[in-house]
């Protein structure tokens, strides 16, 4: 039987290594005239040009940015995914707790949560490791995040020549999270809680299930 039939879409089923498979033969393909097919090219052409002389005598509606000439009045959309960031208030107090479901749910393991017993007495984050050039943006960690501390902005200029400025600490002191600080009586032992954190420190996650677990640096201590 042939592969291909000209009457098109009918099934059937052959015997491959002594199974029965079912098949489906596609059809041939039609031949045109070389009238049609340079007609259908014109058609196309004079479409794609009127599209072009609409933009041309309409500049309001350009759908184009011009970048970089408007990037101080640039508006991007507001479900624009460019970079993670942890959320902050403005006492510059966070929610993450170091639950680690991001660092878990991450498809790629892009995010390393390193957490530490803190001066409260609970498990603090000490460290929120993300690496932007194996992450895909796919917004899981966002969205599995129990307690809102983390979004996606849109700061999208991240071109570095070195790619270790790639790997990025997101949280900007080690300690506990905002609601912990909401109940604290006393106010002036928060300075005393807070470890400061800088962007570019700490170590790289490599891939949790290709080299396993990324543990904390040996005889590192908050500073």
């Amino acid at each position: 039987m042939a592969l291909f039939d000209r009457h098109g879409g009918k099934k059937s089923e052959l015997t491959i290594g002594g199974k029965s498979v079912k098949v489906i033969h596609a059809p041939r393909p039609q031949r045109t005239s070389r009238g049609s097919t340079a007609f259908g090219a014109l058609r196309s052409l004079w479409n794609g040009m009127k599209v072009t002389w609409r933009y041309f005598s309409h500049p309001s509606t350009w759908v184009t940015r011009q970048y970089p000439e408007n990037r101080q009045t640039l508006k991007l959309p507001e479900r624009f995914r460019a970079q993670l960031r942890l959320k902050y208030d403005e006492n510059g107090e966070h929610n993450c707790t170091g639950c680690k479901i991001c660092d878990v749910q991450c498809p790629n393991a892009s995010i390393k949560v390193i957490d530490m017993r803190g001066e409260s007495g609970k498990k603090e984050i000490d460290r929120f490791i993300w690496r932007m050039d194996i992450c895909t943006f796919c917004n899981i960690c966002v969205m599995v995040c129990p307690f809102d501390a983390l979004e996606m902005a849109n700061d999208f200029e991240a071109s570095v020549y070195d790619k270790k400025l790639l790997t990025y600490q997101l949280n900007r002191y080690a300690g506990p999270t905002k609601k912990f600080f909401d109940k604290m009586e006393n106010k002036e032992d928060k300075p005393k809680m807070m470890f400061p954190r800088v962007p570019y420190e700490g170590p790289t996650p490599l891939g949790r299930d290709v080299f396993g677990d990324v543990p904390s640096p040996e005889g590192e201590q908050p500073t």
